[in-house]
């Protein structure tokens, strides 16, 4: 049968290779240290997890909630910007919950795009800043990554050329997948950029916890008249290591924040008032897991960027998020970044993800995320020393480690 309309419009998911090579391995008894998706390891605080026990099972609480978020929620959410970035949100008219920012993203989307719409994406960047857009049937114009000079070229060009105009523009940093991070400097000239424009500026901000060097990530909304053009999506995935809660946010502009809070009136009731309930405590409460959270990852960053770098792949260490963006690595950059990320699953028993998954300007690259151990990152350099050591040429000889044991 011929797929449907919005089916045909997707483009095949590449990191199905590399998930078919996964289980594969695990299949044939091999011990895959997975790097690939970025799904953290640790466990939610656990005060947030006594919050949720004890919400369970009171009154009320198994009902339908509130699409935009319980009030104490967005109460809780603008509360943090406040104490974070020093920006004033109301609550009741710039705040809405979302099921987690991916689904935050993609109802926006749906939102704010006519058929036939341009939006303009960094290319390689997050799959759903593209393909949410793609769903709903807009069209998708890629810019550069980097918050530098080419991209602003770069804009420049899209906005002189794009028929129709493009109406809205997504920025993620610090980066997935690059990892790379921007300043107040960057975000002001996005601002600007934007009210000559007319463009709509989405921004993601689900790392905004993670990072290593003492200069915490700006939100954009802290630029004078950022609240006229943006809306700002962050997460506590991974903030507070809480992924599979599906829990984060959407803040700014008065006007994008009412059409989110209407579509996902449409389409859900909000999360279960008990996750809910838990959030409000985690926004609320000591920030002490958070620390250790970014340590955690900054000792892993460590490690990750040293032993690799011993075993013949040198690792950029990155600024921020929970990620390292690595050119693949000589003599092996001849090959493309699936074939490359298959064949260290199986010959080095290491999963990463392809950089094509990111958008075709990431094909050169893979990335790695920091969500295994330090003792496991240690091994995966093991296995890859031996893998980078065999050279392309004579891989067609080396065993696979599950069955050189």
């Amino acid at each position: 049968m011929e797929e449907f309309h919005r089916i045909r419009r997707l483009p095949p998911y590449v990191f199905e290779q590399v998930n078919r090579a996964k289980a594969a391995a695990r299949n044939a008894g091999a011990d895959i240290i997975d790097l690939g998706m970025g799904n953290p390891d640790l466990p939610a605080p656990a005060h947030v997890v006594e919050k949720l026990k004890e919400t369970v099972g009171r009154p009320r609480t198994d009902r339908y909630s509130a699409s935009k978020g319980i009030a104490g929620l967005r109460r809780a959410q603008a509360a943090y910007y406040e104490r974070r970035f020093q920006v004033k949100l109301n609550p009741d008219t710039q705040v809405v919950a979302t099921l987690g920012s991916k689904e935050g993203f993609a109802n926006m989307a749906q939102a704010i795009t006519a058929p036939g719409d341009v939006v303009l994406v960094p290319n390689p960047s997050y799959p759903i800043h593209a393909f949410g857009f793609l769903m709903a049937g807009g069209v998708i114009r890629s810019v550069p990554c980097a918050p530098g000079p080419d991209l602003f070229h770069a804009l420049e060009r899209a906005v002189m050329h794009s028929i129709p105009k493009p109406i809205a523009l997504v920025v993620c940093y610090p980066s997935n997948p690059t990892a790379e991070v921007a300043d107040l400097d960057f975000y002001k000239d996005v601002v600007a950029f934007a009210k000559k424009h007319d463009l709509i500026v989405l921004s993601d901000l689900a790392y905004a916890e993670v990072y290593f060097d003492d200069n915490p990530p700006p939100s954009i909304l802290q630029v004078q008249g950022a609240m006229d053009v943006a809306v700002e999506f962050t997460s506590m995935s991974k903030t507070f290591s809480m992924p599979g809660w599906r829990m984060g946010f959407a803040v700014g502009n008065e006007r994008l924040i009412a059409a989110l809070a209407r579509v996902k009136s449409y389409l859900d009731y909000g999360a279960f008032t008990p996750v809910q309930v838990a959030a409000t405590a985690a926004l609320n409460g000591p920030e002490d897991c958070i620390h250790e959270m970014r340590e955690t990852y900054k000792r892993r960053r460590e490690v990750l960027v040293e032993s690799f770098g011993r075993a013949g792949w040198d690792v950029p260490p990155p600024k921020a998020s929970m990620f390292a963006w690595c050119p693949i690595p000589k003599p092996f950059d001849t090959l493309g970044s699936i074939e490359f990320a298959t064949m260290l699953v199986e010959k080095a028993e290491v999963a990463v993800a392809p950089g094509l998954g990111f958008g075709e300007h990431g094909d050169g690259f893979v990335r790695i995320a920091l969500v295994e151990n330090e003792q496991r990152i240690r091994q995966a350099a093991r296995n890859l020393r031996r893998f980078l050591e065999s050279g392309p040429e004579k891989l067609h000889n080396v065993v696979p480690l599950a069955q050189s044991r």
